[in-house]
């Protein structure tokens, strides 16, 4: 983050709402800028540091998950997604996107407020944080480089994960054998409260075992415990 007032993207293809949230954070302290899709987004950030862009996921050309993954990819910006379909599926893929939010349409501004503080202080966190004692870890022939973020199969193929596929596999690899339930992990993993309706935990698990488990509908790696959680069953070795 910037040493002085953090600087925020809205990136939304309806102007009355990015100057809406234009004014209301600049009020709160915030250097703000806004962009009316990709090709402005990435101006933007070319010109100048951004901590948090918060996105929506309708826009012309590029939709908001490809550009969430894109920044992803990139770096450790605070992502918030804005979504105005109101469907669960959107919300889920945009978490596994690499988005640290999200917040529905329409949307209070004090709300917005308290979702940007949050993802800022996240944010801090992990730019600052010292790198993790538990750097690499290998368990059932597999390798999980913690820092680097790569995945290696037993075979020596590196598999891919998505952001929320490795912060959920570095959450169990960190607390093997033990009984996890949902709230806790989306905790560990994406260091927030679970909603009322919050699927994320369930499908991100269905496909890490679809990438780790030899048979994903008779998991030995990531076990259900029912009516609790999950649990990850292999010994660990880290180094």
């Amino acid at each position: 983050m910037t040493a002085s007032s953090p600087h925020i993207l809205v990136v939304d293809d309806q102007k009355e709402i990015c100057e809406v949230v234009q004014e209301y954070l600049s009020g709160e302290g915030y250097t703000v800028s806004a962009a009316n899709d990709g090709a402005g987004m990435r101006k933007i950030m070319a010109q100048t540091p951004v901590d948090l862009v918060i996105l929506d996921l309708m826009l012309p050309g590029e939709d908001g998950l490809t550009l969430a993954r894109s920044l992803r990819d990139e770096s450790n910006i605070g992502i918030i997604i804005l979504t105005g379909r109101g469907e669960t599926v959107d919300r889920i893929i945009g978490l596994e996107m690499g988005a640290d939010d999200y917040l529905p349409k329409p949307f209070h501004l004090r709300e917005l407020l308290a979702r940007v503080k949050s993802v800022l202080r996240r944010a801090s966190s992990r730019a600052n944080e010292k790198p993790a004692g538990r750097s690499k870890a290998r368990f059932a022939g597999w390798n999980l480089d913690l820092s680097t973020r790569e995945l290696v199969s037993p075979s020596g193929s590196e598999v891919r994960l998505t952001t929320g596929e490795f912060d959920l596999l570095a959450a169990f690899v960190n607390n093997a054998n033990q009984v996890l339930s949902r709230d806790r992990l989306l905790d560990l993993a994406r260091n927030r409260e679970a909603g009322p309706f919050d699927r994320t935990i369930d499908v991100q698990v269905g496909r890490l075992r679809r990438k780790l488990e030899d048979d994903p509908q008779k998991p030995t790696i990531i076990k259900t415990v029912r009516g609790t959680g999950y649990i990850f069953t292999p010994t660990v070795e880290v180094s």
